[in-house]
């Protein structure tokens, strides 16, 4: 299985990331592809990548929650790296409204930015859409270059959405542990989306599935959002991790 969305780079991990990364492996984690969320966390995540150079990947981004009045600034100094890491995705790139809608307007403009990233890079995004699917295509329809590959991380959306995503692009869709969550709406999603777009992901340290709901979720936990799909889907647990390695592996290009 890949972890195709975690942030064990970050402080919560600061006592234990050893062991973390070791229960991953216990637990059947064949990789795990981490997401940049702003400047300061760019050493953490290429640390790691150092750690762990064939188990850990990374991805570059600004996250939307981070883009404030100096984002033109952060961008600037986030686009060498680029060129200076060996990333497999733009992200977390996207627009997040619902906590604030102050920095809406340039959210906007550092996503188109970001995806032109995509674009030049020929790497694919890592979207993070929190009440903002609507912005986000518009983004997306308004792109003066191809539309780049990409997953829809945490998707949480309806069966509707799922269609309005596909009229722009063959995307992805991640799913993670709110899927097992009991009033989650996410496993009515899934035969929509099909196993071939989809990705299992964790969002470590965030949205542990159950029976964690509530504390640190971690890599390790990725077999019981596995398993959930597969009871769902009423598939094996080995056909869903195939179909999403195969997916994971494809979209960002891994040589595993």
């Amino acid at each position: 299985m890949i972890d195709s969305h975690s942030h064990i780079y970050c402080d919560a991990f600061d006592e234990d990331r050893a062991e973390v990364v070791e229960r991953a492996r216990q637990a059947g984690v064949r990789h795990i592809i981490l997401p940049n969320e702003n400047l300061e966390s760019v050493q953490r995540l290429a640390a790691m990548h150092e750690r762990y150079p064939d188990y850990i990947s990374m991805a570059l981004g600004l996250h939307p929650e981070d883009v404030h009045d100096d984002y033109i600034d952060v961008l600037g100094r986030l686009r060498p790296m680029l060129d200076q890491y060996p990333v497999v995705a733009v992200g977390e790139i996207g627009i997040d409204l619902y906590w604030d809608k102050t920095w809406r307007e340039q959210q906007h403009h550092a996503l188109d930015i970001q995806l032109h990233w995509c674009h030049e890079k020929g790497i694919p995004f890592i979207m993070h859409c929190r009440e903002a699917l609507d912005d986000i295509l518009d983004v997306i329809d308004h792109l003066d270059c191809p539309v780049p590959q990409g997953v829809f991380h945490c998707f949480t959306g309806t069966p509707e959405d799922v269609e309005r995503i596909r009229r722009r692009g063959d995307f992805y869709f991640g799913v993670n542990g709110v899927v097992t969550f009991k009033k989650s709406t996410v496993p009515q999603l899934l035969p929509v989306i099909g196993l071939d777009r989809l990705l299992l992901e964790t969002d470590a340290p965030y949205l542990a599935p159950m029976p964690y709901r509530g504390k640190r979720n971690e890599s390790a936990y990725i077999p019981l959002v596995n398993d959930f799909i597969a009871k769902s889907l009423g598939v094996t647990p080995e056909e869903v991790s195939t179909a999403t390695d195969r997916n994971a592996q494809q979209l960002f290009n891994l040589k595993l």
